[in-house]
């Protein structure tokens, strides 16, 4: 039993050591630029685009259903008009970047992992290595850069739509004031929600996309491997943004802190 628990913390720290080395080589071709801008446009549109529908249900539907549990709770005690503010500052600060990256990281991360591990078990990997090509240079830094960008985009587009359809709900459906509803939420939600959030996002995508390169570059053989390494990326990067957020949370209030 000892063997064995000694055996999965040598692994999982030899994991950790491979993924820092990604990291360095990640960045070293970054401040190199050793980037080809036609992979980096295509991969922004394969992760930035094509995730667009999946986001905005997430952020609309998010944003109604924290209305209408808001309301049904400040109702009771006459505070019907803050309830679009609490829907603000929780979907720019929270909500917004953390659900924008579950669903990132379910869609995007494991596609990056399948499509990496299929080109590991088909050796294409090892023929770039003989065409003297670095393959964290073509396949990984474009991967890394497009989801990093495009991460803040789809962050604001699903905290925009959270708080447009909270508002609807709430005007249309709730009957709540509208204009005292939406000066409580300009009062009540500052720029540094919407600065946490941005900085958040940025976070969650370099790591999603990470997490998920390292797993299908380094995924077993066979179809077994490749599905191995798409689900861990999945679990992994959806951890790693969970537990991560808890930590900047604090972190970014602490340095940006309330104005």
């Amino acid at each position: 039993m000892n063997r064995f628990g000694s055996s999965r913390i040598w692994h999982g720290l030899e994991g950790l050591g491979e993924l820092a080395l990604l990291i360095r080589e990640v960045f070293r071709a970054l401040l190199a630029g050793r980037i080809s801008a036609r992979d980096f446009t295509y991969q922004l549109y394969f992760i930035g685009v094509k995730s667009q529908s999946v986001v905005f249900i997430t952020g609309a539907f998010t944003g109604m259903v924290l209305c209408a549990q808001t309301y049904f709770q400040f109702h009771k005690v006459r505070m019907d008009t803050g309830t679009l503010a609490l829907v603000s500052v929780s979907m720019c600060s929270e909500l917004g970047p953390v659900l924008t990256a579950l669903m990132v990281s379910g869609r995007v991360g494991a596609a990056l992992a399948a499509e990496l591990g299929t080109m590991k078990v088909t050796e294409q990997i090892d023929a770039l290595r003989t065409l003297a090509t670095h393959p964290v240079d073509y396949l990984v830094v474009p991967r890394v850069l497009a989801t990093t960008v495009a991460m803040p985009v789809l962050t604001a587009a699903s905290i925009s739509l959270g708080i447009g359809a909270a508002w609807l709900l709430g005007v249309g459906f709730f009957k709540i004031d509208p204009t005292y509803a939406w000066a409580n939420m300009l009062h009540y939600t500052t720029s540094s929600h919407v600065i946490i959030g941005v900085i958040k996002s940025v976070v969650y995508g370099a790591l999603i996309a990470t997490i998920s390169c390292y797993k299908g570059m380094k995924c077993g053989e066979g179809a077994v491997g490749v599905g191995r390494a798409t689900t861990e990326a999945v679990v992994y990067s959806s951890i790693t943004v969970l537990i991560s957020n808890f930590f900047l949370t604090l972190f970014l209030n602490n340095v940006l802190g309330p104005e």
